[in-house]
């Protein structure tokens, strides 16, 4: 039984060795409160290095992401090891963003809370379905 860490770089090596340019892994459910889980993440984290770590969230959950995310953060923050700063998110996806209609207030809070954008959104159920957020129809949205 393998650690994700563990498994993280070895894909990692597969992937440079056989010229792909991109790994994405994902780490199933790390709920923020679980904190072997959050360890775990921390650990795959600070040994491998990631390019990009994107918090991902459903937007049907509203006003619950935002407390989501900051306690995400927070969990990685505090289960972070080695010196230096620790790593927190880049950014966010949010999950079933076809689905809030002008419910999008919680999107722009988490963005505030974080100071990370929201780099993507799932609008369906293929990896065509998901999307760069479009601020301008955010902004559309909110001051309707």
């Amino acid at each position: 039984n393998k650690d994700a860490a563990g498994i993280c770089m070895e894909s990692v090596k597969y992937a440079e060795q056989n010229g792909y340019d991109v790994v994405l892994v994902d780490t199933a459910g790390r709920m923020q409160d679980n904190e072997p889980l959050m360890r775990s993440l921390s650990k795959l984290v600070n040994l491998n290095t990631p390019d990009l770590v994107l918090f991902v969230g459903e937007a049907l959950v509203g006003n619950d992401s935002i407390d989501q995310v900051t306690k995400f953060n927070q969990a990685l923050k505090e289960t972070s090891y080695g010196s230096g700063q620790p790593r927190l998110i880049d950014g966010i996806m949010l999950t079933k963003f076809d689905t809030i209609d002008d419910k999008v207030g919680a999107a722009v809070s988490m963005v505030y809370v974080t100071g990370q954008p929201v780099l993507l959104v799932g609008v369906g159920q293929t990896y065509t379905d998901l999307k760069k957020l479009n601020a301008k129809n955010i902004v559309k949205l909110l001051l309707r």
